[in-house]
């Protein structure tokens, strides 16, 4: 029997708005996975500590304040530092289309900007973490 999906869901930064990231959260555990949600106002070393020790396949990130092209670099640093490559990073929020490329250039998975829908980003993550 294959375990869960396991997903850590993180609000990094100042933005003290995390509704979104709570039925985000609800959404990925109603499909079957684990899900460990962080909080507010983590620091991207908190994020990267929380996903070692809870040993996630996926890190979900919700940023609506405007600092992801600040803070998901960081992630992305933390996670090579510490030999989690094999760890995937989506992104949600408020991002331009031209951030959300960079981002994705730079080893972000997906980025689900608003309107995406609950069922996307819960096939996004079924089709690409692999089963086992």
């Amino acid at each position: 029997m294959s375990r869960p999906i396991r997903v850590l869901v993180a609000k990094p930064g100042l933005d003290g708005h995390d509704r979104g990231a709570k039925i985000i959260a609800r959404a990925l555990r109603d499909a079957g996975m684990e899900v460990i949600y962080t909080g507010l106002r983590q620091t991207p070393e908190m994020i990267v500590n929380a996903a070692l020790q809870e040993d996630v396949q996926v890190i979900g990130l919700s940023i609506l304040s405007g600092a992801h092209n600040a803070i998901v670099p960081r992630v992305l640093e933390l996670l090579r530092e510490k030999e989690m490559t094999d760890v995937m990073l989506v992104v949600g929020g408020i991002i331009p289309d031209e951030d959300a490329e960079t981002l994705k250039k730079q080893g972000v998975a997906a980025v689900f900007q608003p309107g995406a829908s609950l069922d996307s980003i819960v096939s996004f993550i079924r089709g690409a973490v692999p089963v086992g």
